[in-house]
């Protein structure tokens, strides 16, 4: 008798993140069956990859981490796995270090949990975002792991549309969370952070922690309504089910999805067509760039700003249409500023981005 069918489904979105990653890794040797070989002791060769899972103790991360135990020996791949501790309420420490048993209770190895300090940077919910990347990044670099698992599930991704659907940020807010990505704002980790149940719901992936009997932590945060996301979650979601039917989860996903191609699209075009606007002194020219479809400009204009020094993460869609009226609305203005105290400016049919 197999498995119980939310548990089959966790393995499955699991195994096949970890065929990717060993997939990505052409360079490593491997054994006739597939698998890679265990290190040889004295020269190290043939070390085996190590993939963490981001374990907060949820539902969702607890799943995670028993299907990582679960499918990464088969493939003859390590797994360990780290908790943040991000400090914000009372007796975290206790709670990150309570995660750690689970966590080593299923195989995993090494687990660790780490400390970070949270700042004020954009609010709460973006400031404890970016502790816990950069948490995640220093140990991932640190034990030289291939990649990270995340536990975002498909109602994580819906919730994420909507809120990008909120701020008006164009198609690449509605995209939502990628399969693959280095995390906010890192690039330079293109290939770090997997997150496997992006087609799987919660209450998948809450189900498997039953049936396998796995204790779990409910963040007491995700109910408090100070939180944006979980007013979205615990009152808009409904809502939005209640008005429209069921189904609008799923909906959102195939959406973010669906925008993701597109935005994959034009943001290539716009790489591409970026070194057609420019001089031969490498300035954009504003007569080129009132030429281009405004959604490629608009890209030409957001990868010069970022170029220049502004923050990707602060850069806005009300901040690129100010320097766009510079090419399509020009009546003399004055230059912009950027956030990173960048300022753009049109001179001479040129437009000047540059930090102040």
């Amino acid at each position: 008798m197999g498995p119980h069918p939310a548990v089959a489904a966790i393995r499955l979105a699991v195994r096949r993140v970890l065929h990717d990653v060993l997939t990505e890794l052409t360079d490593r040797p491997r054994t006739p069956s597939g698998a890679f070989p265990c290190a040889d002791p004295r020269t190290g060769a043939g070390t085996p990859p190590l993939v963490l899972v981001a374990c907060s103790g949820g539902a969702d991360s607890m799943a995670l981490a028993s299907a990582l135990a679960f499918e990464a020996p088969k493939l003859g791949i390590r797994a360990g796995g780290i908790t943040v501790d991000h400090g914000l309420q009372d007796g975290s420490d206790q709670r990150a270090a309570e995660v750690v048993v689970r966590m080593t209770a299923l195989g995993l190895d090494p687990v660790e949990s780490v400390a970070v300090r949270v700042g004020r940077d954009g609010g709460p919910e973006a400031a404890a975002r970016d502790a816990r990347y950069g948490a995640l990044d220093e140990a991932a670099d640190r034990l030289g792991a291939a990649a990270v698992l995340l536990g975002h599930t498909r109602d994580d991704q819906a919730e994420t549309v909507l809120l990008g659907l909120a701020r008006g940020s164009g198609i690449r807010s509605l995209s939502g969370m990628p399969e693959v990505s280095g995390g906010p704002g890192r690039p330079g980790r293109s290939h770090r952070y997997r997150r496997p149940f992006l087609q799987v719901d919660r209450q998948t992936a809450r189900k498997a922690c039953m049936v396998q009997s796995l204790a779990v932590w409910d963040d007491p945060h995700n109910m408090d309504p100070a939180y944006t996301r979980s007013r979205l979650r615990h009152e808009g979601l409904p809502a939005l089910e209640k008005a429209l039917g069921k189904g609008v989860v799923e909906a959102l996903a195939r959406t973010a999805q669906l925008s993701r191609d597109d935005a994959d699209a034009l943001d290539a075009w716009a790489a591409e067509a970026e070194g057609g606007v420019r001089d031969e002194d490498g300035r954009l020219e504003c007569a080129k760039l009132y030429a281009l479809p405004p959604a490629v400009r608009r890209r030409v204009l957001r990868r010069a700003v970022v170029a220049a020094g502004s923050p990707a993460g602060s850069l806005f869609a009300r901040h690129i249409e100010e320097v766009d009226r510079l090419i399509t609305g020009w009546r003399g203005q004055g230059a912009i500023n950027l956030p990173g105290r960048v300022e753009a400016q049109r001179q001479g049919g040129r437009l000047v981005i540059r930090q102040g």
